[in-house]
């Protein structure tokens, strides 16, 4: 006969769903557990339980250290003893000794107890994880427990599940002890076990009960392409058959609507559609927008906007194709995943007949629609003065003539984005070329680093000891490599840590202060046949014209006004324009000359040109004793700029002597 405890132990497997190694688990750990409360073991000590499942014995083999004279019997043991467990065992060797106390005691036993139900609830709330978290995305079944205003919470049996309210189909009523089937969407790990979260207004509880419900979607032979609902409402679904001589609506729909009108009774009553799939997107399109009549589709794939599909339906099919409050048409939108634009066939063939009588629309028709504008016109001038209903000859003749308008229109729409495509792609690239330029002067001006820059060392250029610690720890060891990083820019100058602008500035100053410059760019060689040229007919020297010093009309000068030093420098000749600016009224002016009557003097080579002095006087502002203010400015010839420029004297309590470029 089986023992007690062996009936116990597959009891608590049975009853709580757990396998015999994780209740024999939590059983040793709950003896381990009680042997140390028992004598106080220390939690370093290694303990160890064995239990036998078929007996329910327990023994307890506890870690201790031989030794000769035993002190502690909880933490030692005698050489002699252990070499009787043991062979072989030395001193001061651990060894695992069997310690399994004859009573527990009541503490410890309740300890036991503890552990050993902590542990299996645990692994109870592992196993509810487990097990649902695999079962996501399924469908289960459940009974309302309870209704509250966050949601309805579910019995599964071992635990339950919530429903939120956004997850409740609009419309459904829920009671207590009702039984309902709902899709797992979510299953979340918590310390109270697993939270389940179950929806009714998922698109994917559709596609479950139909596999739940049609073997051949099971078993794979249909196929469910794609799924749009409006939970509650309306639902499309469109499918197609793998394996030929499969009707796969038929399949879905079944003997007399069985098996989908038992999908309906489970939602409450929601309108399905089942529709077949197409590889073509015009029919795809035309299918989903059943039970209304299409016309004509002119799909248009734009890799931009998206993709749009114009619709042509019957003006009695319009209302029919849009649904109630756009549903129809926004779910077969959905459902295949283009932009639906419905337009009746009047609109559309009124705007066809527009664009065709455009001179350049008419010369790309063909003769055979030219013929038929005058017979469309008529049918609409007909239908618009009377409510009459459309015949198949007339609907023909308006698709005619839509869907050769709306060709021309989407061959326009084409080669417009073929030329948009070509523009983008010119203007790529000089972009794509421009590195390769920037390489190539790169390499350039790393060719014109003189060689001696690279054998003079970083400490010869005289940088402070912070700039120069920061560019010896980036690898410059000598003026070369900073001219290198200089060559590609102050961003990589910069880019090296510690380095910032007034750090690049002093580097820049003292590479000029050590006369480190690139080299002179190397001037490609000329054409022989030009160099024979120049050396059988050199080009005479043509001097250059000397400039002329231009005299500027007369001005007063009072005698106060103090003239700067001549520049000591030889030129050819230097031309002196007139002053802007007009004299004071309290100065008279001479009459104004011409410019072509303005008599120039030239200055003879080796004379230094005179400085002239030009007094302003300002009329607005007035000194103390109604003398007038007056600033004095200078024309001079500045030999770096090869022109004569105007200089003024700073205010008093400044440098007097020094002048400025105005």
């Amino acid at each position: 006969m089986k023992s007690e405890f062996l009936l116990a132990f597959n009891q608590i497997c049975s009853e709580r769903n757990l396998s015999k190694e994780v209740v024999l688990e939590a059983l040793q750990t709950a003896l381990v557990s009680a042997y140390r409360r028992n004598i106080n073991a220390s939690s370093a000590q290694n303990v160890v339980a064995e239990v036998d499942t078929n007996t329910g014995a327990a023994r307890i083999y506890v870690e201790k250290e031989v030794v000769e004279a035993v002190q502690d019997d909880r933490t030692e043991v005698s050489l002699e003893v252990a070499q009787k467990i043991v062979p072989g065992s030395k001193l001061a060797d651990m060894v695992m000794i069997e310690s399994t106390p004859e009573d527990f005691g009541r503490i410890a036993a309740q300890t036991a107890k503890q552990v050993i139900l902590q542990r299996i609830r645990e692994a109870e709330r592992d196993a509810l994880y487990t097990n649902f978290s695999e079962r996501e995305g399924e469908i289960i079944n459940g009974t309302v427990q309870s209704v509250s205003s966050q949601g309805v919470t579910l019995n599964l049996g071992r635990t339950e599940a919530l429903l939120p309210k956004n997850q409740q189909v609009p419309g459904e009523r829920y009671s207590v002890h009702q039984r309902l089937r709902a899709y797992v969407l979510e299953v979340r790990k918590t310390s109270r076990g697993p939270q389940i979260i179950v929806s009714r207004n998922h698109k994917n509880m559709l596609r479950r009960l139909l596999e739940l419900e049609v073997p051949e979607i099971y078993n794979g032979t249909v196929e469910i392409k794609s799924i749009a609902r409006e939970a509650g409402a309306r639902s499309k679904i469109a499918v197609a058959a793998r394996q030929a001589g499969v009707d796969p609506v038929g399949s879905c729909v079944g003997m007399k609507g069985v098996r989908i009108q038992s999908i309906v009774n489970e939602l409450g009553g929601e309108k399905i559609d089942v529709i077949e799939w197409n590889p073509d997107s015009s029919i795809y399109i035309q299918k989903a927008l059943s039970p209304a009549r299409v016309l004509t589709v002119h799909p248009d794939d734009d890799p931009v906007e998206g993709r749009t599909a114009l619709v042509i339906v019957p003006d009695d099919q319009l209302s029919l194709a849009i649904g109630r409050e756009g549903q129809n048409a926004r779910l077969a939108a959905k459902l295949t995943g283009w932009r639906i634009d419905i337009k009746s066939a009047i609109e559309a063939a009124t705007e066809a007949v527009r664009r065709a009588q455009a001179p350049e629309m008419a010369e790309r028709l063909t003769e055979d629609v030219q013929n038929s504008l005058p017979t469309v016109a008529a049918i609409l001038q007909r239908h618009a003065e009377q409510s009459l209903p459309w015949n198949s000859e007339e609907l023909l003749a308006l698709r005619q003539v839509i869907d050769s308008i709306q060709k021309l229109l989407s061959a326009d729409r084409d080669a417009s984005r073929a030329a948009a495509r070509a523009a983008a792609e010119a203007a790529r690239a000089p972009q794509a070329a421009a590195p390769a330029e920037r390489i190539l002067d790169l390499q350039a001006l790393l060719a014109r680093i003189p060689p001696v820059a690279f054998e003079t060392q970083l400490a010869d250029l005289g940088l402070s000891a912070r700039v120069f610690s920061h560019l010896e720890k980036a690898g410059l060891a000598n003026v070369g490599h900073v001219m290198q990083r200089l060559v590609e820019g102050d961003e990589a100058m910069l880019s090296v840590e510690g380095i910032g602008p007034k750090a690049l500035a002093e580097i820049k100053t003292q590479v000029e202060a050590k006369g480190m410059g690139f080299l002179p760019e190397v001037a490609p060689a000329q054409p022989e046949a030009t160099a024979v040229a120049e050396q059988e007919a050199p080009a005479a020297e043509v001097p250059a014209p000397e400039p002329e010093l231009t005299l500027p009309a007369p001005v007063v000068t009072p005698p106060a006004v103090e003239v700067a030093a001549p520049v000591e420098a030889v030129v050819p000749s230097v031309e002196v324009a007139a002053p802007a600016e007009a004299p004071s009224a309290a100065v008279e002016a001479a009459p104004a000359v011409p410019q072509e009557a303005v008599a120039t003097t030239p200055v003879e080579p080796g004379l230094v040109p005179e400085t002239l002095v030009e007094e302003e006087f300002d009329e607005d502002e007035l000194g103390k004793g109604g003398k007038k203010k007056k600033k004095g400015r200078t024309l001079i010839f500045d030999e770096r700029f090869g022109a004569v420029v105007a200089k003024r004297q700073r205010k008093p309590g400044r440098q007097r002597e020094v002048w400025e470029e105005e």
